[in-house]
């Protein structure tokens, strides 16, 4: 956003000139959507949050004053205060949970961890006696949930070759998990 073209565009704003208007939209709409995006974390938020952005400097135009600061810095005042009207008009998560009188504890019981913390050293122990690029592979694809492609990329070898790596390396991992 330059500072000068942005000013002229903000006066000619104030006059009520579309065609500033949407001049000044594609020069700076980038910008306070990325302002919006970055505090609201949702898109659809973001964009409707961005269209008052712009009904808000549609209408308040005059009232800028190039000595008192960057233009700049003035659309992105207007886009991050309306980005947290928006978030502080969100329903709180608290309200729900208070009415919500009895929750069940979903953490599974001692026992259930404990074995299940087992397995996973089962797993693990397992997994080391697979070959390096093998084991990585395997965790790359069931726990990063990489697609057969992207691994194979990654590794430089053909689709085929990466599908019966994984296959063959499931099939150890069953034999030692059944000893």
């Amino acid at each position: 956003m330059q500072g000068d073209g942005i000013t002229d565009l903000i006066g000619r704003v104030a006059l009520g000139d579309r065609r500033a208007f949407v001049a000044l939209y594609n020069q700076t709409g980038p910008k306070l959507l990325s302002i919006c995006l970055r505090i609201l974390r949702d898109r659809a938020e973001a964009e409707e949050a961005l269209q008052e952005v712009y009904i808000s400097i549609w209408q308040r135009a005059g009232s800028f004053s190039a000595a008192s600061g960057a233009p700049s810095v003035w659309l992105a005042a207007i886009a991050r205060n309306r980005a947290i009207d928006v978030l502080r008009a969100r329903k709180p998560i608290a309200d729900e949970l208070d009415s919500a009188y009895d929750l069940a504890d979903s953490a599974p019981d001692p026992e259930k961890q404990t074995v299940t913390k087992d397995e996973g050293r089962r797993i693990d122990t397992c997994m080391e006696e697979l070959e390096a690029d093998r084991a990585v592979a395997v965790k790359r694809a069931y726990v990063e949930g990489l697609s057969y492609q992207e691994l194979a990329d990654q590794f430089g070898v053909p689709l085929n070759t990466m599908r019966t790596w994984l296959r063959r390396s499931l099939l150890k991992l069953r034999e030692c998990m059944e000893r």
